[in-house]
């Protein structure tokens, strides 16, 4: 994988994404206030007598309009900085406890190993006790409340190795400030539905306030619905920057990729839209932050995904198609052998001096 190339792509996708998401909201504003002006003109068309154009029309419409986008945007963001340890635990997270469990020992030491590798601040390791299926999941707006969860299954299905690249790629959200972006994004697009939902309410009035209302319902839902794609289309490109840095990183394709083709393995087992096991994964507030999200069915839900499909994903990093691999329990590694849990203050030297070796694993 030409993880350099990869992660150059993805940054400048991601740049004329997020252009493209501010011209969106210039044009939501101008939506509205064309929306609203041809309500007046089929209105005045209507009504007996001249009607001109009220003083300030132009003025009054953008300004409503961009006070209902940013202020959803700040009170959504607001609603989510609680902080990545809280909301983590609302989606049953639980810090990890290195002392009781080989597994979550074996977390902390590859958290710590990484985080020196990558010359970032180390964040909180936390588990989620009653998710069975394999994923993880960053939070925190900065490194003070920084945290990266993984699920049981992962503890229990993954490899050091593979455990190593599903960590890098969340540590490389961290590092890239995708939470932080993300979460932005999630508030933005909660600032256009508020348009559309302000139509919503003008129509309700009935009489002619249906005709504004409906005018601006129209172009919020456009709005709306386009920022949403946009948005995920950000998250994709971010996932793949994630997946490159991983590579990058552990300097092992079959890392992450290992990962990526169990979870493959995982999902042709599981009975047909069977969600038990994810624990508080199935959280809508948490779907864009996973590792792996739950694909959508639909052309348009598959446009609306968060994620590449594993299958794009798994090709990116190998460059060719691989088949899944069996789910078989991780087998702990014996006291004092390369890669065992050692105490956290150690950290692993063997596997750090792999990952700071540009040529190891190649």
């Amino acid at each position: 994988m030409k993880f350099w190339d990869r992660q150059h792509d993805a940054r400048v996708e991601t740049r004329r994404l997020l252009c493209a998401f501010a011209l969106a909201v210039v044009l939501l504003l101008v939506a509205v206030h064309a929306a609203l002006a041809l309500a007046w003109w089929l209105m005045a068309l209507l009504l007996p007598g001249h009607l001109p154009e009220p003083a300030g029309f132009l003025v009054a419409n953008v300004g409503v309009s961009l006070l209902l986008v940013l202020g959803g945007w700040w009170l959504e963001t607001s609603n989510l900085r609680a902080g990545g340890a809280r909301f983590a635990a609302r989606m049953g997270a639980r810090e990890a406890r290195p002392s009781v469990s080989h597994a979550e020992q074996r977390l902390c030491n590859i958290v710590d190993e990484l985080c020196i590798a990558a010359h970032m601040p180390r964040p909180r390791a936390m588990v989620l006790p009653r998710a069975d299926a394999i994923n993880a999941f960053a939070a925190g707006w900065d490194a003070s409340d920084a945290i990266v969860a993984v699920t049981q299954g992962a503890l229990d299905y993954l490899t050091r190795e593979e455990l190593q690249g599903m960590v890098a790629h969340e540590l490389s959200h961290l590092h890239e400030g995708d939470t932080r972006l993300k979460m932005r994004l999630a508030g933005m697009v909660f600032g256009l539905e508020l348009v559309s939902n302000f139509g919503d309410e003008m129509r309700e009035r009935g009489g002619l306030a249906w005709w504004f209302g409906s005018a601006v319902m129209g172009a919020g839902f456009a709005g709306w619905l386009t920022g949403r794609l946009l948005k995920a289309a950000v998250s994709r490109q971010r996932e793949y920057l994630a997946d490159a840095r991983a590579v990058q990183w552990t300097r092992s394709r079959d890392g992450l990729g290992g990962v990526l083709r169990k979870v493959m393995a995982q999902r042709h087992s599981a009975p047909a839209g069977a969600g038990a096991g994810r624990g508080g994964l199935a959280h809508p507030a948490v779907q864009h932050l996973l590792l792996v999200d739950v694909p959508g069915g639909s052309a348009l839900e598959r446009r609306l995904d968060t994620h590449p499909t594993l299958e794009q994903r798994v090709q990116r990093i190998y460059g060719r198609r691989m088949a899944p691999l069996p789910l078989v329990h991780a087998q702990p590694e014996p006291a004092g052998a390369p890669g065992a849990a050692r105490p956290t203050g150690e950290a692993g030297a063997a596997s750090l001096a792999a990952l700071l070796d540009p040529f190891a694993r190649l």
